[in-house]
């Protein structure tokens, strides 16, 4: 049976989940994730899992915060004063918005922080920080 390498354009079906064990991401009810072995379309930890895989095997695999989304880094953090924010924009915390950066390109953040005169914006992707772990099973090699 002929095992993943790298190029090769793979099908995975996969879970992952937190320490905590909840689900942060499946492909199940969707079509598998297709993607080439080593070209760095996927998480480093997880890409670095496929070689040697084979069609129908199923693998656990623990990838830390520094083979994922990387660590939390406090230079994505911006305090901005609240009277810059329009007062229909909602500011409860872990809410989801998009801000444009000084070169006008858009940029996903989270309300992290909101006192009566700051709000603090988060530029880290939501799983910065954070080992993850994935059950993984190779559907297919193209």
């Amino acid at each position: 049976m002929t095992a993943a390498k790298a190029g090769d354009t793979v099908r995975i079906h996969y879970t992952g989940t937190l320490s905590d064990g909840t689900t942060f991401d499946s492909s199940q009810g969707r079509d598998p994730l297709e993607f080439t072995v080593g070209s760095g379309d996927i998480i480093p930890g997880l890409d670095k899992a496929m070689p040697g895989m084979q069609v129908g095997e199923s693998k656990t695999v623990t990838v830390p915060c520094d083979e994922a989304y990387g660590p939390v880094n406090p230079e994505a953090m911006q305090t901005v004063e609240r009277a810059q924010i329009p007062d229909h924009i909602p500011l409860d915390l872990g809410t989801a918005l998009q801000v444009q950066d000084q070169t006008g390109r858009a940029m996903a953040v989270t309300v992290a922080e909101v006192t009566e005169d700051k709000v603090v914006l988060d530029a880290n992707h939501p799983l910065a920080g954070k080992d993850l772990t994935f059950n993984v099973e190779l559907v297919e090699i193209a």
